[in-house]
């Protein structure tokens, strides 16, 4: 396999010279092509911060990230929009589609932003609109449609892209135990059906344990590393709990 991302020793500070915050304290990993990784931890433990490092939404103050070898540090800000939209996509916890725009027009914004041919646009939204099974809705608005049809419409917008690196931000906070189960098994389709490359922050141990491996990080640090390896999901489930109480119990163990 090829390594998708590679996470150098990377450093995140916060404050100035009397009172400093460490966010992120020497964190390196990588994460390889097909990959459905996790980030858990504590309130506080610094994984939000490190999501938002590699969606360069904030800075490193040190250390170095790299996607498929381009270091992601050494962007500038006049470009670095530009290259997220090209090489990352999002999932978010309240999918953050846009009311003034109807399906077909969410999961192809980054495309018309990007300025690609609209007949090239109107194909790939199709295509990837008929895997997941809204190619009916195109026409809709976000608010004509049922909450399971905006998941696979953030779902859509995440892939349309054709993106190196699928980002998703605590997807099922905001979820019934119901929508948050269908919503899971949805991006864990998406990593197994288009071989997406999926790292994921999340406070829930069910969610979890859909992934392949997860990074428990507390207090700035990676705590211990999870490998699914041949175990059931239920047995990786169980595995999880236990990190979880060692952590201290700081995230939701039930669904």
């Amino acid at each position: 396999m090829n390594e998708i991302l590679k996470i150098d020793k990377i450093e995140k500070y916060y404050g100035n010279k009397g009172n400093v915050i460490k966010a992120i304290d020497n964190i390196s990993f990588s994460v390889q092509e097909g990959e459905f990784v996790g980030v858990m931890g504590p309130s506080g433990s610094g994984k939000t911060t490190l999501l938002n490092t590699i969606a360069t939404i904030d800075e490193v103050s040190s250390g170095h990230i790299y996607l498929s070898g381009k270091d992601l540090t050494e962007i500038s800000r006049k470009n670095i929009a530009k290259f997220r939209r090209e090489n990352l996509g999002f999932i978010f916890q309240d999918f953050n589609l846009l009311d003034t725009l109807n399906i077909h027009e969410n999961i192809a914004l980054a495309l018309t932003i990007n300025k690609t041919n609209k007949s090239e646009i109107d194909g790939k939204v199709k295509s990837v609109a008929k895997e997941l099974g809204i190619e009916e809705l195109l026409k809709k608005y976000p608010y004509e449609v049922s909450g399971g049809q905006k998941q696979r419409t953030a779902c859509a917008r995440a892939l349309i892209t054709n993106p190196k690196l699928i980002l998703a931000d605590e997807p099922t906070g905001a979820l019934d135990s119901r929508s948050a189960q269908m919503l899971i098994e949805m991006i864990s389709n998406l990593n197994k059906e288009f071989n997406a490359t999926i790292l994921m922050v999340t406070h829930d141990s069910f969610t979890a344990s859909y992934c392949d491996r997860i990074l428990f990080i507390n207090d700035g640090k990676i705590f211990t590393e999870l490998v699914k390896g041949n175990n059931t999901r239920k047995q990786f489930f169980n595995q999880v709990l236990d990190v979880v109480a060692l952590l201290g119990g700081d995230v939701r163990d039930v669904h």
